[in-house]
């Protein structure tokens, strides 16, 4: 079996559905569809129960998902950490943002290429769906989140900084023609956009919370918008056509101006932390030297 054969057999094992595996994967349910086939030829008996209605694991299907898993889990820690000692050699920090305000976090790089010359920084942008794959797959080397972020594989470092949020709505939507501040609490009232494709959750669900959340302050359902949410032009978007209201984070009004795109500030005191995070295991001496250095400067203003 081939690695990409082992990834398609378990994500079918666990989705227990051919389609949100191929969502999960990135690739065609025919090609999942196939390399089943492939691996049940392999092992020489059916791996799964497939009617029209259900998936289900055969026995043997069990036994092999249940020695599979560790074993893959365990390669690829193996391998991230080769990768990460690799890049200390290579002299190589790659950081990951989720907010789009790198430019203003430059304090932080620049000190880093003073202190640090014989590391190279590189900067890229990182998904908010399935935010920390780029992490736990060795992709990146740290990444810039909004907080908390509660993942047992995974340090949370020191804040950059801290912003209130803004509610974003058309400008014709009825919450915008009042204009702001607006509290939380009229998410109540409007549908928000929701943290899962095909009713696959790709982000934690308190994660999620802790920006949109589930409940207003008064303890009111925030209703989810059924519209799939896989970037922020998706966003935008469903914002933008007056299809839902969704809360963001204040620096969106400053790097996406748009004009069919209002953003309300949002008059609740909570401010939004962002940190550095990057997976345990695979810690290295430039990631502790960028910690060293946001702690030195401190949280921006």
């Amino acid at each position: 079996m081939e690695q990409r054969d082992i990834e398609i057999f378990l994500a079918v094992a666990e989705e227990l559905h051919f389609g949100r595996a191929a969502e999960r994967l990135r690739v065609s349910t025919a090609r999942v569809s196939q390399t089943i086939k492939k691996v049940e030829r392999l092992i020489g008996t059916p791996l799964f129960e497939r009617t029209t209605r259900r998936v289900r694991l055969t026995a043997v299907g069990e036994q092999l998902h249940a020695g599979l898993r560790p074993a893959y889990d365990l390669t690829r820690q193996v391998i991230a950490e080769a990768v990460a000692a690799g890049r200390d050699t290579e002299s190589v920090l790659r950081v990951g943002m989720l907010p789009s305000n790198s430019y203003d976090l430059r304090p932080y790089w620049e000190a880093f290429r003073s202190r640090h010359p014989r590391w190279r920084l590189q900067i890229r942008h990182n998904p908010f769906i399935d935010a920390f794959a780029a992490l736990r797959g060795g992709e990146i080397d740290a990444l810039v989140a909004w907080l908390p972020v509660e993942e047992p594989d995974l340090t949370v470092g020191p804040v950059l900084f801290a912003e209130p949020r803004v509610i974003l709505a058309s400008p014709d939507h009825q919450l915008a023609r009042r204009g702001g501040p607006v509290s939380m609490e009229v998410l109540g009232d409007f549908p928000v956009l929701d943290g899962r494709l095909d009713g696959h959750r790709n982000i934690p669900a308190y994660w999620e919370d802790s920006l949109t959340p589930f409940y207003t302050p008064k303890g009111r359902t925030v209703e989810r918008s059924v519209s799939p949410v896989a970037t922020l032009e998706d966003i935008f978007t469903l914002v933008g056509t007056g299809q839902a209201v969704q809360p963001l984070t204040a620096h969106a009004a400053r790097f996406h101006a748009r004009p069919d795109i209002a953003y309300l500030p949002v008059s609740d005191p909570s401010l939004v932390r962002w940190g550095l995070v990057w997976r345990s295991a695979a810690e290295s001496a430039a990631v502790r030297a960028l910690a060293r250095v946001v702690r030195d400067l401190g949280p921006l203003s």
